[in-house]
């Protein structure tokens, strides 16, 4: 491999905003902000928006909308 043309592969921890929770896994982005994680060691500090912690499809809270009956009418013109 070529010297000096890879981007930095180090520990990141990624902190959901909307839910306060956060998980330490390994990343190249870059971030100013820090924080010191259960081992005490300090890392970058990624926030995010969502996660499989916040997100309505892996939390079980997702809603299907029928909006104006659009399944009734596929059922209904597809009934043979």
């Amino acid at each position: 491999m070529k010297a000096d043309i890879h981007p930095n592969y180090r520990p990141v921890v990624f902190q959901d905003v909307t839910s306060d929770f956060a998980f330490l896994t390994r990343s190249t982005l870059a971030s100013k902000d820090t924080v010191k994680w259960e081992d005490g060691q300090e890392y970058p500090l990624i926030k995010i928006e969502v996660s499989s912690h916040s997100h309505p499809f892996y939390t079980g809270k997702q809603k299907m909308m029928d909006t104006s009956g659009r399944v009734d009418r596929f059922r209904k013109r597809y009934a043979k």
